[in-house]
C-alpha cells in the first residue's frame, strides 16, 4: 500500500470528508491523489457521491484493524535502532500493545556529561503542575530541593523507587528524608519488583522515559513526550508500578 493511500484511509476512519479537505489535511494536490483513490474504490475500500469520500463496510473493517498496527510501526520507524536496542521488558504487556499511543514524542540524544542530569524541560513543566510522579532506580541529590520546590508550589509529589534507593536514604540522608516524610504533599513508595529501567517522569505535560540498552547499559538518550495520549499511558505505567509498590510514611 502506498504512503498517500494509508493516509486516505486513516483519515477517512473518523468519517466522511470532503476533497478540499483531504487535499489540505494531506498536502498533496487532486491530480496527483485522484489516482490513488481510484484504486482504494476499485478495491472496494473507499466510495464517493459528488466530492465527498468515505470508507466502505469493508474499508471500516480494514482500517479497524490496521490502524494499531499502522500507529505503532509508525512509532517504532521514528527511531527503530532506539527502539531495537533498549530494553521494553518493564512495561507490562498491557501497556506494550498500546506503544502506538505514544505519537509525536521525541527521541532526544544528549553527551554522557549530562547522563544523570535532571531533565531541565520536565522540572520546568513539573512546576506548572499540579503533581508530579517519579519512577526512578537512583539517587540524584538535587531530589530533596527539587521535591521540597514543588511542594511550595503545592504540588504533589510521588516517587517509587527501589529498596537500595531507600536504603541510601535512610544511611547518607536521613535528615533531608525526615523533612520530605513530614510534608503531606510527599508520597514515597518502595517497589517490590524490579524495575528494570533507569527513570520514569510523569507530570501534567510531559512524560519522560529513560530505558536501559538491551545489555544493561545506560545511555544518555531519552523518549520525551507531550500530547494527551502519551500521558495518559504515563498515567498507566505508574498506575501499574505503583500498585507494586510499598508506602513509606516514618523510618
Amino acid at each position: 500500500m502506498s504512503e498517500k493511500r494509508k493516509r486516505v484511509l486513516l483519515l477517512l476512519k473518523d468519517g466522511a470528508k470532503e476533497m478540499e479537505d483531504i487535499l489540505k489535511t494531506l498536502c498533496t494536490t487532486r491530480q496527483a491523489l485522484l489516482p490513488q483513490i481510484k484504486i482504494l474504490e476499485k478495491h472496494f475500500l473507499v466510495s464517493h457521491y459528488e466530492d465527498t469520500y468515505e470508507l466502505t463496510s469493508i474499508g471500516k473493517i480494514l482500517i479497524d484493524d490496521a490502524a494499531p498496527l499502522l500507529n505503532t510501526l509508525e512509532i517504532l520507524d521514528l527511531d527503530v535502532d532506539y527502539w531495537g536496542t533498549h530494553n521494553l521488558d518493564f512495561i507490562p504487556v498491557h501497556l506494550l500493545k498500546r506503544i502506538s499511543e505514544l505519537q509525536k514524542c521525541e527521541i532526544i540524544k544528549t553527551s554522557n556529561a549530562d547522563l544523570y542530569d535532571l531533565n531541565k524541560t520536565v522540572m520546568k513543566s513539573s512546576f506548572m503542575s499540579n503533581s508530579h510522579r517519579t519512577l526512578c532506580t537512583f539517587y540524584h541529590p538535587n531530589f530533596p530541593e527539587f521535591f521540597s520546590g514543588l511542594m511550595q508550589n503545592n504540588a504533589n509529589v510521588y516517587f517509587v523507587t527501589t529498596p537500595e534507593v531507600f536504603d541510601k536514604f535512610k544511611k547518607q540522608h536521613i535528615e533531608n528524608f525526615e523533612n520530605l516524610l513530614k510534608n503531606k504533599l510527599f508520597h514515597f513508595y518502595v517497589c517490590s519488583v524490579k524495575m528494570n529501567f533507569l527513570a520514569m517522569v510523569y507530570n501534567d505535560y510531559h512524560l519522560f522515559l529513560r530505558p536501559l540498552k538491551n545489555n544493561g547499559e545506560v545511555d544518555s538518550s531519552y523518549v520525551l513526550c507531550s500530547n494527551p495520549d502519551s500521558l495518559e499511558w504515563g498515567k498507566d505505567l505508574f498506575k501499574h508500578y505503583m500498585k507494586k509498590s510499598i508506602p513509606i510514611t516514618e523510618i
